[in-house]
């Protein structure tokens, strides 16, 4: 465990609370300490769920130390059960509780209680929220499902039409309401019948049919794998791999499905309504194409966004990582099929540095690199949880299937499009003909209701248009601010520059170049740096001056 101002997981305890939250009669008691009650906060607040989370806590304060802590774990067990009338019971301890080793679940077995009690052993200083998820979803899928591990397909019992599970989905879990509702489309256009979906909806029963489909459809790996593979073991359920988020993954996902399922694909494949393809075969793909994205978030997402971003808006992947390391060896692969160094890490401040040095035109990440990526004046889109209230919408904003694909391209384009625009309103805010004080332009010289005021004895006509014209303070038009040369930043050496290897960058800019370099569009602004720095550092120049950044344009164009 680390202490950090941001994290991009929480203890295992946390992992628990999705999984109880999303299911609609399972009950989570946890050992906490006063302080450790928050998940009240994360539901109602960011998720904004119209309920209050299925957890009691036995809230023990510093003076219950010195006597029986046991005593108020089964006073508040024995509470919660009569309260809530559960059908299971989750028991566990958060990481405060969990040093002073109480076997909350040995004492709730000895309890006898009258349902289900299932033992969470959670260690909260090895592991972090999404494998709590998945070992809460584990646990409860173990516990209850029920079946005959020799015969489990519908099919052979006389079902008419083939039935998928859906696992996966939680609360406090990125757009996972909105994809199940893609993911069911497609199901229902290929004739095949959801047999549980879970844990998001899921009732304790409905986990122990879980048995009677014929495979299991796994959206999110980081909660769903660990139990997908023990239903496979135990009852001879294949699962999915391939993960429905982007145009090509959602074609692939159907093909895979229909293969599981033995049905054809065609009717799921006609529906394919997205509007990516259509945008990348246009003119207008061309204006982004090549842009350097770097992507950061949980495996799932970030290895699914790589190859939308390669395969479908031609973009080039400068960064590929994730903060989840049980899932570190797919994101290598993956970054080694990208060519990019992977970064493993649960340290934002490991991130940042390592977005500030690939030198991105857009980042996708968390809320973390949104922080980040404004800091560094770069455009970011969020694909993947941590996420804050906002990227939980009222509206319908799936990640996967067909209307998955034509959210994320609106997510990912339209910062790199919004601020071309944001460049262009800069970019002429210095012009004469268009600041605060000057008149529309389709309007004459002189005919505005206030005509910018000038010198004594001048007149806005006198003096030939735009040399002519004094503006007094009020209404001057803003100038670009100077830059000092100690507020340069120094010299960079030995960095991957992309195009071109930068061995020795020793030239500083001049202050006239910086102000040069801020008038070229951010999202080739970066290109422009690192080819002039190259072109000084392969003549030997000592500083970069507006006559060296044209040069380096003109020798780079040839």
């Amino acid at each position: 465990m680390q202490l950090s101002v941001w994290t991009y997981e929480g203890p295992p305890h946390v992992g628990a609370m999705r999984v109880a939250t999303g299911m609609t009669d399972v009950h989570y008691l946890l050992h906490a300490p006063q302080g450790d009650t928050y998940a009240d906060l994360l539901f109602t607040m960011i998720e904004r769920r119209g309920k209050r989370p299925p957890v009691t806590y036995t809230t023990f304060q510093a003076r219950d130390l010195g006597t029986d802590t046991a005593e108020l774990f089964q006073t508040a067990a024995r509470d919660a059960v009569a309260r809530y009338n559960p059908a299971a019971l989750l028991v566990g301890s958060s990481c405060t509780a969990e040093l002073i080793q109480d076997d909350p679940a040995g004492m709730a077995q000895a309890m006898r209680l009258p349902i289900p009690v299932i033992p969470l052993e959670l260690p909260s200083y090895s592991r972090k929220e999404n494998w709590g998820a998945s070992e809460t979803f584990y646990q409860i899928v173990r516990t209850l499902a029920v079946g005959d591990s020799s015969r489990p397909a519908s099919r052979q019992a006389g079902s008419p039409r083939p039935k998928a599970n859906l696992l996966g989905p939680s609360a406090l879990g990125f757009r996972h309401r909105d994809d199940i509702v893609e993911i069911a489309k497609i199901l229902a256009a290929l004739g095949i019948e959801i047999n549980v979906t879970a844990p998001m909806g899921a009732s304790a029963a409905d986990i122990a049919r879980i048995a009677d489909a014929d495979f299991n459809i796994v959206m999110y790996p980081e909660i769903a794998d660990t139990a997908a593979r023990w239903l496979e073991k135990s009852f001879k359920q294949p699962f999915t791999k391939t993960i429905p988020i982007g145009h090509g993954a959602t074609l692939d996902f159907i093909r895979e499905v229909a293969g599981l399922a033995g049905v054809d694909a065609a009717p799921a494949l006609d529906l394919a309504e997205a509007r990516m393809p259509w945008w990348s075969r246009s003119v207008d793909s061309t204006y982004l194409t090549g842009k350097r994205v770097f992507i950061f978030g949980d495996a799932t997402h970030a290895i699914a966004a790589a190859r939308v971003a390669r395969d479908e808006l031609g973009f080039v992947v400068c960064g590929l990582g994730c903060y989840n390391r049980e899932f570190a060896r797919d994101i290598r692969a993956a970054a080694a099929e990208h060519g990019v160094e992977p970064l493993i890490t649960d340290d934002h401040l490991e991130v940042e540095d390592a977005i500030a040095a690939a030198h991105p035109e857009l980042v996708l990440g968390t809320q973390m690199e949104r922080h980040i990526a404004k800091r560094l004046s770069v455009p970011c889109a969020v694909i993947s949880a941590p996420v804050h209230v906002q990227d939980f919408p009222a509206r319908h904003s799936p990640q996967m299937g067909f209307e998955g694909a034509n959210v994320l391209f609106d997510s990912w384009v339209h910062p790199l499009v919004m601020g071309l625009e944001e460049h262009l309103l800069t970019m002429f805010r210095d012009d004469p003909e268009f600041h605060d004080g000057a008149g529309a332009s389709h309007l004459a010289h002189g005919t505005t209701t206030n005509p910018p005021r000038t010198g004594e004895g001048d007149h806005p006509q006198d003096g030939g248009g735009e040399a002519g014209l004094r503006f007094p303070d009020d209404i001057a038009p803003e100038r670009s601010p100077s830059v000092s040369a100690d507020a340069l930043p120094p010299p960079r050496t030995g960095e991957d520059l992309g195009d071109v290897a930068v061995l020795d960058v020793a030239a500083r800019w001049t202050t006239e170049a910086e102000i040069e370099l801020k008038k070229i569009p951010f999202f080739v602004r970066g290109k422009a740096r690192r080819n002039t720095e190259a072109y000084a550092a392969e003549r030997g120049l000592a500083s970069i001056t507006i006559d060296t950044l044209y040069e380096a344009k003109a020798h780079y164009a040839r």
